[in-house]
């Protein structure tokens, strides 16, 4: 059986609306120090191979590509918007990799480092952003769930996935992604009611980037948000959302927990957003510069790239191996954003139903109608 440790912590008084943002944290689970130097935690030991690592540091830096590439199409006008996870690389492979294949993912609107661990192309993504479909990957193939930009509601899909999981027998869980800001959501408090009464096998993933948007996490919690897993009764337990390995060590061991029946667990991911909440934001308004300088010193990717240095595990040459297949990447996606056909235009009433409906029918006739009657007009 697997056992969670609930890590125990001495609040500070609430600090002021002006007080500074203060990235030490001393009771984290944390296996790879910011200075890349492997640790031990005695409640989450991890055994990871050479070979392991190395495809760990891969999918951080092809996703950071990704994530670059497709911040730079919405600037020039491609995408409509993009929610960028710069900083939060660590947190979301970790995450992602910590999934057994029959496992099912509920993402919001931010994870595409778990979409690339479960094998979602990227272009299957930006054409979402892009406005052509609503998310072109398969759900079920993927154990990866469509993007949900409602405030916390995926919270509930977990749940309920995970209560029929329960049901059915399986020996599987779900694995809910939020965000510090959703823990404020009505939504999320009701989902964690019901895991909590049914002991769901569900996970509660909540990458708190200090920011819900613009609010910084001190005035929206009063004490550390893994701490609210106590009022409903189920563990929870904050992580170096930076640390790949102790992300994949505490999410490996709630889902572990979750299938053999134990209930669920709320995991805090301590962990920044460097960039913009999406591609419509402003940062420089509501934070300081000198601010994101001391997380960048954090930077997840440069962490493990300092491990696998110094430990002589990955040279120079798997390094620029890394940056080319990254440039492939990008050119990938850049051309394949450009190639994307448009939707036909009476392509929003063939997926409404399972099968046509009268009224939806007759919406459909209307619609070609009305557009037949431009044809010929300059």
């Amino acid at each position: 059986m697997s056992t969670l440790s609930q890590a125990t912590e001495v609040v500070d008084p609430v600090p002021g609306a002006d007080a500074p943002h203060l990235p030490d944290q001393p009771d984290l689970v944390q296996l790879l120090t910011p200075e890349g130097e492997r640790v031990e935690h005695p409640d989450y030991a991890l055994e990871v191979s050479e070979e392991e690592l190395r495809s760990l540091y891969r999918d951080l830096a092809l996703v950071r590509r990704w994530d670059v590439e497709a911040t730079a199409l919405q600037r020039q006008g491609e995408l409509g918007i993009w929610a960028s996870l710069l900083g939060q690389e660590a947190a979301q492979v970790g995450a992602g990799r910590a999934l057994a294949a029959d496992d099912m993912a509920f993402p919001t609107y931010r994870e595409h480092g778990v979409a690339w661990t479960r094998g979602v192309d990227p272009l299957h993504v930006i054409s979402m952003f892009r406005g052509v479909d609503q998310g072109g990957w398969d759900p079920v193939a993927t154990g990866f769930n469509l993007y949900t930009v409602v405030i916390g509601a995926q919270t509930l899909h977990a749940t309920g996935y995970a209560m029929g999981m329960q049901r059915d027998g399986a020996e599987s869980a779900a694995l809910a992604f939020l965000g510090d800001g959703a823990t404020s959501q009505g939504e999320v408090n009701e989902a964690m009611i019901w895991a909590a009464t049914f002991s769901a096998p569900v996970v509660f993933f909540c990458q708190n980037n200090q920011y819900a948007i613009s609010v910084p996490i001190e005035r929206q919690s009063r004490v550390p948000l893994y701490r609210r897993a106590d009022g409903f009764g189920f563990p929870g337990v904050r992580v170096d959302g930076n640390d790949v390995l102790a992300v994949l060590a505490v999410t490996r061991a709630a889902l572990a927990a979750a299938r053999e029946g134990q209930g669920p667990t709320f995991i805090e991911a301590f962990t920044y957003r460097m960039g913009a909440h999406t591609t419509s934001d402003d940062p420089t308004r509501y934070r300081l510069a000198s601010e994101l300088e001391e997380w960048k010193l954090r930077d997840p990717i440069a962490r493990l790239k300092a491990h696998l240095s110094r430990s002589g595990i990955a040279d120079a040459d798997f390094f620029a191996a890394v940056d080319a297949e990254g440039d492939e990447l990008a050119v990938r996606i850049r051309r394949g954003t450009l190639e994307m056909p448009d939707p036909a235009p009476t392509e929003i009433f063939d997926h409404v139903y399972a099968e046509q409906t009268p009224e939806l029918a007759r919406q459909r006739a209307e619609f070609v109608s009305y557009h037949a009657s431009f044809e010929g007009e300059q």
